[in-house]
Parts: structure tokens; sequence; C-alpha cells
């Protein structure tokens, strides 16, 4: 499957907010359905090619649909998105908590649902991107949209503290704990971190234990019971529960349709991310 990766930090008055920019040019492409998972991140992907079309949401009550630029809030369940033989698009990974100043909605808004960018700002982004000619000129456009957003909100530094805390043990804190050490009852922090996330801190911290599983395997084959343990699950069941759960198939289905897509994509972007 030939394609074309470019991969880019974006602007340093940007770097709390976005992790990186994915560009991407991919020519027949075999998988007929691409399970997007949960993960630590909102994203939002946008098309220069046709439209993404989704047909499974991650929350049942929305109807499959096309969009030119998805935002994709933090979610429990797989979105299910139709593969053409040819696509190019720029994928961004946002932090949940530069929602707000970004999009000007909160993370608990887009929790579970997929969006079109146009509904939230800014306007006419996609077509933009579109007729830039080359992939420096599509990032520099994506950096001056969102340069300008980030002051006007910041997250409760409480919240945004524990976060951090809790990405980087990868899922393996209690609740109770990162509530004790900002200061707050259980009940409130909850609460305050599922209204800037979108989704409380038990819930985010069960799709971090995933991510890293996820993780894990496109470094290198594990067997099953060794990754669970590894990633802070009870045994295998749980984790093959916790799978079906969050992609809506078992970990060896997973395996066999989705992996070598990813450790395909994850060998290109890996390398341009160290050029």
């Amino acid at each position: 499957m030939p394609a074309d990766w470019e991969v880019r930090a974006p602007h340093p008055e940007l770097r709390s907010a976005i992790t990186r920019y994915i560009g991407y040019t991919q020519r027949g492409v075999a998988l007929r359905t691409h399970r997007g998972l949960p993960s630590r991140h909102v994203t939002l992907v946008i098309s220069l090619a046709e439209p993404i079309r989704f047909t499974g949401m991650p929350r049942p009550d929305q109807s499959p649909g096309r969009f030119t630029a998805a935002v994709g809030g933090m979610h429990t369940a797989p979105a299910l998105i139709a593969q053409d033989a040819f696509q190019s698009g720029i994928h961004v990974e946002i932090d949940p908590l530069a929602v707000p100043a970004l999009f000007q909605v909160s993370a608990a808004d887009l929790s579970g649902c997929v969006v079109e960018l146009g509904e939230l700002g800014p306007k006419h982004l996609a077509e933009r991107l579109a007729e830039a000619p080359t992939w420096d000129d599509r990032f520099g456009i994506l950096d001056d949209a969102f340069r300008g957003a980030l002051a006007d909100r910041r997250p409760a530094r409480e919240v945004g503290w524990a976060w951090r805390r809790l990405t980087a043990a990868g899922g393996l804190i209690r609740v109770e704990d990162l509530a004790a050490e900002v200061g707050w009852s259980r009940r409130h922090f909850a609460e305050r971190f599922r209204r800037e996330l979108g989704l409380p801190p038990k819930q985010a911290a069960r799709v971090l234990r995933f991510e890293r599983a996820i993780s894990r395997l496109r470094e290198a084959p594990t067997d099953l019971a060794t990754l669970a343990a590894d990633c802070g699950f009870y045994d295998q069941a749980h984790l093959s529960n916790e799978w079906r759960a969050l992609a809506g198939c078992t970990p060896r289905t997973w395996i066999t349709e989705e992996l070598p897509f990813l450790q395909d994509q994850g060998a290109a972007t890996d390398a341009d991310s160290q050029a």
C-alpha cells in the first residue's frame, strides 16, 4: 500500500494544546473498515479528498454520516470508518483541555460525538487546506488558525495537573488518590474533571490503560496474559472484555485486521518524527 506521511510538531505556542499534525496520502488501501479507537486525544481529521464516511459512531444515539473535517471527542467505544482506496488528509491530535479555547465548546459537549468542524470554527479551514500546494503551507495554516484562540480560556489548574499525572502513569492511579492530591473531595474532583475533559476520571484511566496496551502491541509481539499484567488489567479475561467494549472486537481480531496497518503507519510517522 503506497503511502506518504508528513509529521510535524505545531508552533511552540500550541504545544501544550496540540501534540502533532500528521499529513497522509494513501493509495490502494485494502482495509475495508478502520476502527477509530479510544485514546487520550480529541481528534480532528480533515479530508483533502472524498468526505470521511462514518458507518458506526461511538455513541449509538448519533447517526452515521459523511464529514469533510471531523472533530471526535474522547470516547469509550470505536468509531467505524469506511476506507476509500485513495485517501489524503491531516490528522490533528488535540489535548482535551484545549477544546474550549480551540472550539468554544467544552470537551464534555463533544464526549462520544463526531462533529463537523464548520459547526465549531474556524470556518472554511478545510477548503483553505485543500487549496494549499504543500504540507508546509497546510501546517502553517493550521498554526495560524489555532494560535489566537488559546489565550482566551485556560482549564482549572487542578484538573490540568491531574490529567498530566494520570496520562504519565498510563491510567494506573486511583481516582481517590488524585482527588486527595489536589485537595478536593472525590465527587467534586470527578465532576470538574468530567466537565473539562469529557470523560469521568475512571473512564479516562480506562482509555489510557487501553491505549498503553495498543502501544505495547505496536512495539513488539506480546502474549495477551503478559500484556494484561504489564498494562494494569486484572488478568487476560479483563483485558479481553475491555478490548471488546472499547474496540468492538476481540484482541486477536484486532491484531489480525488492524495491527499490520497501524504498524506500517507507525513506522512511517516515527521515521518522519525523527527527521
